[in-house]
Order: C-alpha cells, then sequence, then structure tokens
C-alpha cells in the first residue's frame, strides 16, 4: 500500500510556521533542492523492497536537512516534516526534547546515517 505522501505546500506551511515559532529568515533559497528533497521517500519506495515507513520519514528528514532548499529552519522543518509523514501513515512520534535537538545535528554534520535515523523514528514511535 502507497503511504500518503507530504506534498510541497505542506512543507513549506511547516516552515513557515517553524519561522514564525523560532525566528529565523523566510524563504526557499532552491527551488529544486526542495523539489528533491521531497522526492527522496518516494524514490526509495519505488525502487526498494518493501521499506519500512520509518525509513521513508527518515529520506524526508535527510533530504530536507542535507539539500538545505531554505534560507533558515532546514534541520527544524526536517524533523518536522518526518513527524508530519508519520502522524499521516498513522504514526505518533514522540521523541525526548534533548534527543531531538542531538540527533539532528549529528545528521547535519554526517556523524549520524539515514538508518540510524529511521531505527530511532521506530523507537519513539507508536500507531495511532
Amino acid at each position: 500500500m502507497e503511504p500518503k505522501w507530504v506534498t510541497r505546500m505542506m512543507v513549506e506551511a511547516i516552515h513557515s510556521e517553524s519561522i514564525t515559532l523560532f525566528g529565523g529568515a523566510t524563504g526557499v533559497r532552491d527551488t529544486g533542492l526542495l523539489e528533491s528533497a521531497l522526492d527522496r521517500p518516494k524514490n526509495l519506495f519505488a525502487y526498494e523492497e518493501a521499506p519500512t515507513i520509518f525509513q521513508l520519514a527518515a529520506m524526508y528528514c535527510v533530504g530536507l536537512i542535507r539539500n538545505h532548499p531554505f534560507v533558515d529552519g532546514n534541520k527544524r522543518v526536517g524533523l518536522l516534516t518526518a513527524n508530519a509523514f508519520l502522524s499521516l501513515n498513522g504514526y505518533d512520534f514522540r521523541p525526548r526534547e534533548a534527543d531531538a535537538a542531538t540527533l539532528i545535528i549529528a545528521l547535519a554534520s554526517g556523524t549520524l546515517d539515514e538508518a540510524a535515523l529511521a531505527a530511532w523514528f521506530s523507537d519513539f514511535s507508536t500507531a495511532k
């Protein structure tokens, strides 16, 4: 069964709300990089045999953080988009806040990989 995907409009709304709440510069820096980030989980779903919902969530997060499509707030948007994707697909993701900051920074710096991120999403998610 195909998952419910996060749309560009949803991600831009997440970014806007995040900037309003936490501060930072508004705007998309590169629309091509934004589209590329949003295509990563779809490509994984199309070409890998039975990826988990958590692997797909990790692809959203990794793509948005590493592609850096927004002027500011890419790490927040990556995590919030993964959370929105999990929610759309029937999961409640509730990590410890301190862990979230540490893991997302590790992901951005390249010391955490997609598999570890997917495992973390799985560990802190429950079916609704």
